[in-house]
């Protein structure tokens, strides 16, 4: 009698911040059928609180495991995230005449998918998720199509497994959806939006301000979509949006 032999699971790394996308970015890994490796990055942002909510999230959706890796960009600042002597705009893009807004970390996805690169050779995975969406998001130029494509190269240049025939694949299955439709997929995935938070300078319980870009765009997705938005508000109210 022959006897069936189990393929071992396909195991990815998948990037999950805490947020609304990573969660929704996990949640699609697992339909996908991968055994989903959970990593989060505290790179001294000031809404640390997502950093709680990662936990949560991993948990709820299932992952292998959970792990939190410490990097200090806070240290060189350039940022609203990290560097609190710079202003997070409120209600409005704010003053910045830059396309790019002052809440862009410099070199962020790039330290964070290299990250996820190492711990995936080491895992045996050729898999990394990341929840960048190139239609409703900042203008951040580290979440555009072109550069994960381009990532994906270096990956494949720059890893063992790579030059030993093998493919590394950078997986973005949000960049081209809206804020609502990921939140109808994740909805559907059984993402429970209550637990993730979004919001740039989140206090510490996870209630969001209601006032930052983040909020307006996640507030929007929420509206667009047609389903209940469970975000705590700090002042109770969800953002306005024709201000």
């Amino acid at each position: 009698m022959n006897e069936i032999t189990e393929l071992p699971p396909r195991r990815a790394v998948v990037l999950l911040s805490g947020g609304l996308d990573s969660a929704t970015c996990l949640a699609i890994a697992r339909e996908q059928g991968f055994e989903c490796y959970a990593l989060s990055v505290a790179y001294g942002q000031r809404h640390a609180a997502e950093l709680t909510a990662s936990k949560r999230v991993a948990d709820s959706l299932g992952a292998a495991e959970h792990r939190l890796a410490r990097v200090g960009l806070g240290q060189f600042g350039g940022s609203a995230l990290t560097d609190p002597t710079i202003d997070i705009p409120i209600d409005a893009r704010g003053a910045n005449t830059s396309p790019i807004p002052v809440t862009y970390v410099p070199a962020r996805n790039t330290v964070m998918l290299s990250i996820a690169l190492a711990w995936a050779e080491v895992l045996g995975a050729n898999d990394i998720f990341v929840g960048v969406n190139a239609v409703d998001y900042s203008g951040y130029p580290d979440c555009r199509p072109e550069y994960i494509k381009a990532f994906e190269t270096m990956a494949n240049l720059a890893t063992k497994v790579g030059v030993e025939g093998e493919r590394m694949t950078i997986h973005a299955p949000l960049i081209e959806l809206s804020k609502a439709d990921i939140i109808r997929r994740g909805t559907t995935l059984g993402v429970d939006y209550s637990q993730t938070v979004t919001c740039y300078q989140a206090d510490d319980t996870g209630r969001a301000c209601g006032r930052c870009e983040a909020c307006r765009l996640r507030r929007a997705g929420f509206l667009e979509s047609g389903l209940d938005d469970p975000t705590r508000y700090a002042n109770g109210k969800p953002p306005d949006l024709s201000a």
